[in-house]
């Protein structure tokens, strides 16, 4: 972390102290993340959101009473700032398809690679969406499980839908679905921020998403998304 890079302020939520435990020590390990705060369950998140108003709020998307994606709704509507990450285990693909469309940025598998878990946090605080390469991977295929040629039927429509965009759109789409905030798109494909923020608010429209999330999917089913760089970096 640079002298001009603010901490990254997180709160964790999860029913298991030994979960909460891991992935504050996984955050650890960067010095420009900090967690300010811990929550049990959903309606504590919350509550400790309003209080601490973390950049980030990292949640388990199943847990008692209100839930991770009740909580995220809940979040986004009193603390638009704060960007949420669910954290999810194999066999919960209803509860992910849920969550996309309740305000999550960011989808990471639990059991997955701990710089994972850095990349994702980093980069829904920078304002991008981010799912992990296994959580993608889940949700075509749940999505796509309706009967037999179904995967590559919606593989298809995605391909043409995201035809349907200009040459530049879909490269900003396809960005946007390696988990890349404005920023670092106007970077790779020299731009303006500006301009890229309306090709993302133009792609929204004509793909026919209400988030970034939710595009990342469209990404992903297309084939558009790019190998990660050396490094683990996007």
């Amino acid at each position: 972390m640079t002298e001009e890079e603010p901490m990254i302020r997180v709160l964790v939520a999860d029913d298991e102290p030994m979960i909460r435990a891991g992935v504050r020590a996984v955050l650890a390990t960067d010095p420009g993340i900090e967690v300010v705060a811990e929550a049990p369950d959903g309606h504590e998140a919350v509550e400790r959101v309003r209080l601490h108003r973390p950049d980030v709020a990292v949640l388990d998307i199943r847990m008692p009473g209100t839930d991770g994606i009740e909580a995220a709704a809940e979040i986004r509507r009193a603390v638009p700032g704060t960007g949420v990450v669910m954290l999810t285990t194999f066999g919960e693909d209803d509860y992910i398809l849920r969550a996309l469309g309740g305000g999550a940025a960011g989808f990471l598998i639990k059991s997955g690679e701990p710089e994972e878990l850095i990349a994702g946090v980093r980069a829904v605080a920078d304002g991008a969406a981010y799912l992990s390469p296994k959580v993608a991977a889940r949700v075509v295929a749940h999505l796509s499980a309706t009967g037999a040629g179904a995967l590559a039927g919606r593989r298809t429509a995605a391909r043409e839908r995201a035809g349907a965009l200009t040459p530049r759109e879909r490269d900003v789409l396809a960005l946007l679905g390696a988990g890349l905030s404005n920023a670092r798109i106007a970077r790779r494909l020299h731009l303006v921020e500006g301009t890229v923020k309306a090709h993302v608010s133009s792609v929204l429209a004509r793909l026919g998403v209400e988030n970034r999330a939710a595009a990342a999917v469209v990404a992903h089913e297309a084939g558009l998304v790019p190998p990660p760089e050396p490094g683990g970096r996007r």
